[in-house]
């Protein structure tokens, strides 16, 4: 297999061999760095490489994937069996220029890869999520500004590095994809998925399809306006969705609310444990609500789900969430019934479970993940193991 990202005479299969003569935990690769145009240069840059142990198993021949999926601060990547368990993970850091991040990820994917073959297992392909505006046709990440990427051919540059098929998707859609086979949506073919993290984007599945968009941006929910001539976003527009009820405008106008009364600043977390006890967080969480319950009654009558899905860290929440929230989205419905309005049901698991998914179908293989089972999936066994190296 290509051996593209590792420089001198060491080839990326060799490492976990060089791990074992030295009994050394981790090895310093000189690597290539994927430049945003669609070849790999030399780069000086390092990549740090971490071979982790398999444990022996009777299916060990049967073949897996690995599954990545990219955020603003790290990469999380997972080797998963035809069962769907996690057989071994890793993380590496998403910090730095475009350049570096592709790096460090094909890095990602070949230590995963080397450490399943010197097992005996095969891999079959690699899925990819990211956050942006994401070309899924041609594996394009045509946007994303945390990331640095401009119309990088993301598929393309992690194909060649690992010798293997590569899928890249949105990480919400793929995220909604998983509650759509296995959570809090299975069963349902009108779905909408709201990720409610940092910022807020929308899954939306019509019929059993999810949609796109003309230019890959379809269930951009926090862009929504939902307050007219409201606060000013990121994004120039004025009174969008996630600027009221996101993890960064939550904790964002708290601090704004409470400058020089509090002397602190809370994460969303905060905010939402203060909401009992504290008028500002309380009136920041409400204020917040009725943004959240504009903009899923606008998706609604446009869309007409089902059941509406919340994920993501805010909507950990829970009830505190979900029960006025429903209230305000039935009283915004006046003609019509609401959807059901549901937490998540995989968690931070939906977003490794969808790029599995979205591995296996690229490696033709797709019947694999219609037989997992939810406790399977859901579950990390005993010999995973995970690094948290940066």
């Amino acid at each position: 297999m290509p051996a593209v990202l590792v420089g001198g005479s060491v080839r990326a299969h060799n490492v976990s061999a060089l791990v074992a003569r030295t009994g050394a935990r981790e090895v310093h690769l000189r690597a290539q760095v994927a430049s945003g145009r669609g070849h790999l240069e030399t780069d000086e840059s390092l990549v740090r490489e971490t071979v982790l142990a398999v444990a022996e198993s009777p299916r060990a021949s049967r073949p897996a994937v690995v599954a990545v999926d990219i955020g603003g601060t790290s990469a999380k990547g997972a080797l998963v069996d035809t069962d769907g368990h996690v057989l071994r993970s890793a993380r590496v850091a998403t910090g730095g220029s475009g350049a570096e991040t592709v790096t460090r990820i094909a890095g990602l994917l070949t230590d995963l890869i080397a450490g399943a073959r010197e097992s005996g297992r095969s891999v079959v392909g690699a899925g990819v999520v990211s956050p942006g505006l994401i070309d899924s046709a041609t594996g394009t990440v045509r946007y994303a500004s945390t990331l640095g990427w401009t119309d990088l051919p993301l598929a393309q540059l992690l194909s060649e590095a690992i010798g293997l098929p590569v899928a890249v998707a949105h990480d919400v859609r793929a995220a909604g994809a998983a509650e759509l086979a296995y959570g809090a949506a299975a069963g349902s073919r009108n779905v909408v998925f709201a990720a409610i993290g940092t910022g807020v984007a929308a899954a939306i599945s019509s019929d059993g399809r999810t949609l796109e968009g003309a230019i890959a941006g379809a269930g951009e929910l926090g862009h929504i306006p939902v307050v007219p001539g409201g606060e000013l976003c990121a994004c120039g527009q004025r009174g969008c969705l996630e600027v009221y009820f996101s993890g960064a405008g939550l904790a964002r106008r708290y601090a704004a609310a409470t400058d020089g009364v509090r002397g602190e600043s809370p994460d969303a977390a905060g905010v939402i444990a203060r909401v009992g006890g504290d008028p500002i967080a309380a009136r920041v969480w409400s204020e917040g609500l009725d943004a959240l319950a504009a903009g899923l009654t606008t998706l609604t009558l446009l869309v007409d789900p089902e059941v509406i899905v919340l994920g993501g860290g805010v909507a950990q929440a829970g009830e505190a969430l979900l029960g006025p929230l429903r209230e305000r989205v039935s009283a915004g419905l006046t003609w019509r019934e609401a959807p059901r309005l549901e937490t998540a049901a995989l968690g931070t698991h939906a977003g490794r479970i969808g790029a599995a998914m979205l591995a296996f179908a690229a490696a033709g293989r797709s019947e694999v993940t219609r037989s997992w089972s939810v406790p399977v999936i859901l579950t990390d066994p005993a010999s995973a193991v995970t690094d948290t190296h940066g």
